[in-house]
């Protein structure tokens, strides 16, 4: 079988400049990195703030199975199948993190004949934005070491520092370690840290939601890196190392143009984890798309539970939008997964059926935000029609709209049916709504998401949370939004529940104030905030020859 890299490096593309002219982006205004990706600059951008916005459409997805369930390859298909039907779209999609393409994942720039270009680039490197998020997280990390070797006048407490070491990639031993052995000279002051991946680090969540540099140089200034000994909140302000992080910074805050294969324009900038962080691409990316579009298609992280829940009541808030329809995307053998399928010899009907519960928990979900739903049956080569149909047929009964989506196979032309039903849900009117209002109080909101997003029936707070409510409660921070990290695995907190489990208890065992990016993070079940690697990592089957030629990157 022809794989995503042939598939790409076969593809005639445009000059990045000609998709940028489309735009209204003249070719001056331009940074590239390569012939096939540039940055635009926010004083290029500027030009379009009094535009009106088009339409909002959010692709979301039902609880994957490990492999995922082509989430990202649809909404590119989607993109492509909008333009097909005649609609001026433009794409806003989040940048892959080398941890998962090297680990389980694999790469995020969707597949088939529905890829954004160049995909090896996108999934790699790319313009360089994880690493300058890295290198400023552990500059931060860095100087607070450095203050506490030399006299430590903020009186920092090495036993109360939140902030960790982060690192682009999946490594589990960093999970936990010792740092500053060696004596105060040569180690500095020893004591208890870790590493973070750094999609899960605050300043990847901030560039994600930044409105422009003055916000930008506000959030980083309010990050919290830990407690001094009278136990209050110590920020990176007060390291005076804010401006230097900026530097680091100055070109990650602009985003990146590629294009699909099909030749639509999309920005891809931005990267946090939605299990971890807020899981969207960057406002900024999103606020120009709608700009410059009739449609802006973008994509919230993992299931409907975490980056969708996310999207609208925290990426909406501060962004000020709203989405004009979802998309959700399913497919067979996921719905046959939450079934009770552990194989796929024991994928039938009946398992089938029972996956449904999962499906209309998530349809159920995004619904309660008051905005219209449309279903996108993802195909894969070993569905049969009969189960195809009976996903479509449950649709009917459940009252949503659905379309097929072929596009792996097809690109746009397999993305037409669902483009279709999106501009139709599109025009229908939402009232779009947040799952909790934010004068209520901590425990309230978390409860809100846990008990009607999630299906809990009580939330249990464990002595360090509590802890840590009273701590921000006492700062101020108690208005703000929830961003809970969990297991992508499940609707609750279990990765071993399936289907839309009820009657269950959420706990929350920590509870930590992004005040940079301006959420509270409470972190339930076993999640980890450094992924690690499967016993066959993606790594394993990936090579490049001396050409250039790269076999196994998907």
């Amino acid at each position: 079988m022809i794989s995503d890299f042939e598939i790409a490096n076969a593809t005639k593309v445009r000059p990045i400049a000609d998709v940028a002219a489309d735009l209204g982006i003249e070719e001056k205004e331009l940074v590239y990195y390569g012939k096939n990706v540039a940055k635009v600059p926010l004083s290029a951008l500027s030009k379009f703030d009094k535009k009106k916005n088009g339409k909002l459409v959010l692709v979301t997805a039902i609880t994957a199975t490990p492999a995922g369930e082509g989430k990202t390859v649809t909404t590119i298909g989607l993109i492509q199948g909008l333009n097909r039907i005649g609609k001026k779209v433009v794409g806003a999609l989040r940048e892959p993190s080398l941890g998962p393409t090297f680990g389980l994942k694999g790469g995020a720039t969707g597949g088939g004949y529905s890829q954004v270009y160049p995909m090896w680039d996108i999934n790699l490197h790319f313009t360089g934005d994880i690493h300058a998020v890295g290198a400023a997280h552990n500059l931060l990390s860095a100087m607070v070491e450095n203050h506490m070797a030399k006299g430590n006048e903020l009186g920092i407490d090495p036993t109360r520092i939140v902030l960790k070491k982060a690192i682009d990639m999946d490594c589990r031993e960093l999970r936990n370690v010792v740092v500053g052995l060696g004596g105060k000279t040569l180690g500095g002051v020893p004591h208890e840290s870790g590493f973070l991946i750094t999609s899960a680090s605050e300043i990847s969540a901030i560039l994600a939601l930044a409105s422009d540099f003055d916000d930008l140089r506000r959030r980083l200034e309010n990050i919290i890196i830990g407690y001094n000994y009278r136990g209050e909140y110590v920020k990176a302000k007060d390291l005076d190392c804010v401006g230097a992080m900026l530097i680091l910074l100055k070109d990650a805050i602009n985003p990146n143009l590629v294009q699909t294969l099909e030749g639509q324009p999309v920005f891809i900038h931005g990267f946090p984890f939605a299990n971890i962080a807020h899981g969207s691409n960057s406002i900024i990316a999103t606020k120009y798309a709608l700009k410059m579009g009739e449609y802006a298609v973008t994509e919230a992280g993992f299931a409907a539970d975490l980056g969708a829940e996310k999207f609208m009541d925290i990426v909406c808030r501060q962004a000020g939008f709203a989405p004009d329809c979802v998309v959700l995307v399913a497919s067979v053998r996921a719905l046959m997964m939450h079934g009770g399928a552990a194989a796929e010899e024991e994928m039938d009907s009946e398992r089938l059926k029972k996956g449904f519960s999962n499906l209309d928990k998530h349809i159920d979900n995004l619904h309660s935000f008051g905005v219209p739903v449309v279903v996108a049956v993802n195909r894969f080569d070993g569905d049969t029609e009969e189960h195809l149909k009976m996903v479509e047929n449950h649709c009917i009964e459940k009252g949503v709209e659905f379309a097929r989506s072929d596009v792996f196979a097809e690109g746009g032309k397999g993305g037409e049916a669902l483009a279709k039903a999106v501009v139709k849900a599109s025009d229908k009117k939402s009232d779009f709504k947040f799952a909790y209002p934010l004068n209520i109080t901590v425990k309230e909101k978390i409860e809100a998401i846990g008990k009607n997003i999630y299906g809990a029936s009580m939330v249990n707070f464990l002595p360090a949370a509590e802890a840590a409510i009273c701590d921000l409660r006492r700062a101020g921070y108690e208005d703000l939004p929830i961003c809970i990290a969990k297991t992508q695995a499940s609707i609750s907190d279990d990765p071993k529940r399936k289907g839309a489990p009820t009657g269950w208890k959420l706990t929350v065992r920590e509870l930590y104030v992004s005040a940079g990016a301006g959420f509270i993070v409470p972190i339930c079940g076993q999640m980890m905030l450094m992924p690690g690697l499967p016993k066959t990592p993606a790594a394993t089957r990936m090579d490049i020859d001396k050409d250039g030629n790269i076999t196994g990157l998907r």
